[in-house]
């Protein structure tokens, strides 16, 4: 018996009936949100990279020989954002209007923390679009500055805020926003 057909010859599960990203049969699907009002849309998430007091402060200086490492991880992040159904299964395309990337350099523990906000006025949210963009300038900045410091980290990456849609505000206290100064 092929794997096919034994997918296709077991019942449905009545304990998933209300879970949204599977059909009957227990297979992934993206969710129909045609229904949906487009409806303004933001998220902010963030995520930290902790690294060596000296490649923050050649960061600060801009010292790093692939170049200007806040940039590149700027647009790296913007990129990664609008790219984010292509990079995860059932992310809905959306039309994204405004995406903000800021970096806060932190000498105690020596860290770079990433602030990214993502809006769009669509039919499905935007924190997957912002988790990404962190996600992105994160591995940007390691990509960037591995030649001198292989033991970074990228850590605390998560949601921190959204506002918009039939499930409403949300704000994770678990999660400080950062203090920024630069960009």
């Amino acid at each position: 018996m092929t794997r096919k057909t034994q997918r296709e010859k077991q019942p449905p599960d009545p304990s998933r009936a209300d879970w949204t990203h599977v059909d009957t049969k227990g297979r992934a699907q993206m969710v129909d949100v045609t229904p949906k009002k487009a409806t303004r849309r933001e998220a902010w998430a963030q995520g930290t990279v902790r690294l060596k007091q000296e490649t923050l402060e050649k960061i600060r200086k801009n010292e790093i020989k692939k170049g200007d490492v806040l940039s590149v991880a700027k647009i790296a992040a913007v990129l990664a954002a609008k790219k984010t159904p292509d990079l995860i299964p059932l992310c809905h395309p959306l039309r994204l209007t405004q995406i903000e990337v800021s970096f806060s350099l932190d000498p105690e523990p020596p860290r770079v923390t990433i602030l990214a906000r993502v809006q769009a006025r669509d039919r499905t949210g935007v924190e997957m679009e912002a988790l990404t963009a962190v996600a992105a300038a994160a591995l940007t900045i390691y990509d960037m500055c591995k030649a001198i410091d292989r033991g970074m980290q990228l850590t605390d990456m998560g949601l921190l805020k959204k506002t918009g849609g039939k499930s409403g505000p949300y704000v994770n206290r678990g999660m400080t926003p950062p203090k920024i100064d630069s960009d």
